[in-house]
């Protein structure tokens, strides 16, 4: 098997992109802010063949949805809650977050006025939500304490899951952040090590599991009913929290998403299928890239503020390193098997040595010929 193309080189001066956005709440400057984080970028053996339906195009679209939904509720002012809430799409996810990791030095060391550096009520990872089983786990680096706003997240998951959908089996699982390993097990890590309440959801019970690197991650893995009902488990429970509605008696069952409000299957499906029309290894997706127009004008639908960022491997230590010539023919030839050549040798071999027999020792072999003839006419 033989590829035509020339010789893959290192690309020094890639970027990848990040967008964030947000809805910005009621009630003064200092308010609490809820971060919705999910990263679009897929990866698999082959980058050409990396759709990553469910890893994570799940967890975009849901996010895009929310950000949907809650604009709505935060278009009237009798339901525009007292939360800031911010969207981030990140880039670079499945190389250790380096678009989250970027984004969080941006605003934490090289800015003075960012929503991260106030009041992060908590942080709020989506990561594979549209497979075929009903388990939904809240993954956490530390397990929230009572009377804080990761607690109460995590009471009104409990609490929607339980009242509305009793098929779905939630629990958290907490898993202490590695950092002797070389990549971090989930998005949220990336927080949790700058000190910000941070949680993932996803329906995967362990960061280990294959689905999350392989090109098998196609459209049709995706049960596009079962990350409709987790989107809107998401959704019912953000709004318990933001709007306090347990503390008012609200009941338990009560649905907020409903009607004209009611989360949307048939848009949440368009825009998976979407995001799973072309690859989206981070070594494809350019600040140019029409991924990336197209997730900037769905958020600047929906959100305020919307802004792009950037982040570049540093030339001296570069964290990742992508290659040119991903895409190559390869073509595939059908030669004879070994024996084949073997069998020709020797033939050739017994050919050549007979020759030369006979030219070294022509006087015998021209009378032993000669005698031949002869005896053959006397008869």
């Amino acid at each position: 098997m033989v590829t035509s193309g020339a010789q893959s080189k290192a690309i020094s001066d890639w970027s990848i992109t990040s967008l964030e956005g947000k809805l910005t709440g009621l009630g003064g400057e200092d308010l609490p802010t809820i971060v919705i984080v999910a990263h679009y970028d897929s990866f698999g053996v082959a980058p050409w063949l990396s759709y990553g339906a469910d890893s994570n195009g799940s967890g975009v679209a849901a996010l895009l949805e929310l950000a949907r939904l809650f604009s709505k509720l935060y278009t009237y002012k009798r339901t525009h809650a007292g939360y800031n809430i911010m969207f981030f799409v990140s880039g670079g996810g499945k190389f250790n977050y380096q678009g989250t990791k970027r984004w969080l030095e941006d605003n934490l060391d090289h800015t003075d006025s960012s929503l991260l550096q106030d009041n992060v009520a908590f942080v709020l990872c989506l990561d594979t939500l549209g497979g075929n089983d009903d388990g939904l786990y809240l993954h956490v680096s530390k397990p929230p304490k009572e009377a804080t706003p990761q607690h109460a997240f995590l009471k009104e998951l409990e609490t929607v899951t339980s009242s509305r959908f009793p098929e779905v089996k939630f629990s958290m699982v907490h898993k202490k952040i590695n950092l002797a390993e070389d990549m971090l097990a989930w998005e949220h890590e990336r927080f949790g090590i700058r000190r910000l309440p941070a949680f993932t959801v996803s329906r995967l019970e362990s960061h280990r599991n294959s689905l999350r690197t392989t090109i098998m991650d196609m459209r049709s893995q995706v049960d596009i009913q079962k990350l409709c009902r987790n989107t809107k488990i998401i959704a019912e429970a953000l709004a318990r929290v933001i709007y306090n509605l347990t503390e008012k008696g609200a009941p338990e069952d009560l649905q907020i998403f409903t009607e004209q409000m009611q989360l949307q299957e048939d848009q949440l499906s368009s825009v998976l299928d979407w995001l799973t029309a072309q690859p989206r290894a981070a070594q494809l997706v350019d600040k140019d890239s029409i991924l990336i127009s197209t997730l900037e004008y769905y958020m600047n639908r929906y959100l305020k503020d919307v802004k792009r960022h950037y982040v570049k491997a540093d030339k001296r230590d570069p964290e990742f390193l992508f290659y040119d010539q991903l895409k190559q023919t390869m073509n595939a030839y059908r030669v004879k098997p070994a024996i084949f050549d073997l069998l020709l040798a020797l033939c050739i071999a017994a050919y050549l040595g007979l020759t030369y027999l006979i030219a070294q020792n022509f006087g015998l072999f021209y009378n032993l010929v000669r005698r031949i003839t002869l005896k053959q006419k006397q008869h």
